[in-house]
């Protein structure tokens, strides 16, 4: 079964011969190795490179033990490059060599090398990883298998198969989740990935002893997905059903160590009128929504939710920055006084000079629901495109007033464009 990766590779191919070091990144088990040993490799086969000008090295593979050593890697590498053609490095797991940092430097001044490097620990996906590389790394983000990469690997299935968007917003798209057919496998799958995977990298490398504070957290993030959260509001959390004293700062920290290992991201407020953004609270949304739903046992699955955090999810890996908006406006109340009012817009989208304001509506079956879905859209007086995305499988349309009711598959295929 060959998953497509195409948004990634081609990142990966306009990125030849730039002069800097392609630095794959990502949570672990996201299919970085894949894309870089076999899409990768395949596609400079295909156009014509010769197999011992592409240099491949796994260096968590236990027969490579010696080229963990930094100047046997180099050694190694220098032995192979005999002419003045170009030759692609690809380093899989460089986090295994000691100071890989220095290795990876000392190409940058080999012109006819190409390095591209994976890692899968937490040290190494640090969101400060290319500072590393002195301002000369490029970092090209994988994540988990979106929609159609995961409608890739399913064999003579309908586009719009309701079960199957079912499954990826349960069981998320972890590349080996689509090989496992049955349920109960996927499942335990995905709690021993978190626990002895993910868990395991941030408790190391921290030097986490006493983690029932930071597993709690993790639970209640996971709980609150999509959300408006702070520290003092977890903290609170914490001291009424937890009975536990952690600190603002200890949250605070620990939630750092949960994005720096792609496990969440955080999407801040902002004042759309006002034109600021705003510190707190903040949305917090999973990586993947399998290991959220592990994390709470499969129990809180609310669709309205996870349709949320995949759509999010959808709009990060077209390199979109997502805000959560807030348009706060005057009215007045049922006697007639004046009266500050805040709405909120679930996603505000940048790329360039290109906005795009989108409420998420899993249902859409009343007026007063469609009112309450575009009140705050209507509010927003700009000229930027406003979205509404709609679970089911209604048509897509544009409203009296602009607005676009969009189908939720023709967003995941990208049927008809938000950036048009």
């Amino acid at each position: 079964m060959e998953i497509k990766r195409d948004i990634y590779l081609r990142k990966l191919l306009n990125s030849r011969h730039n002069g800097m070091i392609k630095v794959v990144t990502g949570m672990r088990r996201s299919g970085k190795s894949y894309l870089l040993f076999n899409l990768f490799a395949d596609a400079l086969h295909s156009e014509g490179i010769s197999p011992d000008h592409i240099i491949k090295i796994n260096l968590e593979d236990r027969r490579n033990n010696e080229l963990r050593n930094p100047d046997n890697l180099l050694h190694y590498i220098d032995s192979l490059i005999i002419d003045e053609k170009i030759y692609y490095i690809l380093l899989d797991e460089v986090q295994m060599v000691n100071e890989f940092e220095d290795v990876l430097n000392s190409y940058l001044h080999v012109k006819n090398a190409d390095v591209y490097v994976t890692g899968s620990n937490a040290k190494f996906l640090s969101k400060d990883v290319i500072t590393e590389f002195r301002g000369r790394g490029e970092e090209i983000r994988i994540h988990p298998l979106n929609f159609v990469e995961y409608m890739s690997a399913q064999p003579n299935t309908n586009t719009y198969d309701m079960r199957l968007l079912f499954d990826y917003m349960q069981y998320g798209g972890l590349p080996k989740v689509v090989t496992i057919q049955d349920e109960r496998e996927r499942k335990e799958y995905l709690k021993s990935l978190f626990t002895h995977t993910y868990l395991k990298d941030i408790k190391e490398r921290y030097s986490i002893q006493l983690d029932a504070d930071l597993e709690e957290l993790i639970d209640v993030i996971a709980s609150d997905i999509g959300s408006l959260t702070n520290s003092l509001k977890i903290q609170n959390t914490f001291k009424s059903a937890k009975k536990s004293s952690i600190s603002i700062n200890t949250i605070k920290q620990y939630l750092d160590y949960m994005q720096d290992a792609f496990l969440i991201e955080k999407s801040v407020r902002y004042d759309i009128k006002g034109r600021k953004y705003i510190d707190t609270p903040v949305k917090y949304y999973f990586e993947d929504l399998g290991l959220r739903n592990s994390r709470l046992n499969f129990r809180q699955t609310e669709q309205t939710h996870l349709m949320e955090n995949m759509i999010y999810n959808e709009l990060r890996i077209r390199d979109y920055s997502v805000d959560v908006g807030q348009v706060i406006f005057n009215t007045r109340n049922e006697k007639g006084i004046s009266e500050r009012k805040n709405l909120e817009v679930d996603f505000v989208c940048n790329k360039g000079y290109n906005r795009i304001y989108i409420q998420s509506a899993f249902a859409f079956p009343t007026i007063d629901k469609q009112k309450q879905e575009l009140n705050s859209l209507k509010r927003i007086d700009d000229n930027f495109k406003k979205v509404v995305i709609v679970g089911g499988m209604q048509p897509t349309y544009y409203n009296d007033d602009g607005i676009l009711i969009l189908n939720i598959y023709d967003f995941l295929f990208d049927k008809v464009s938000i950036d048009n």
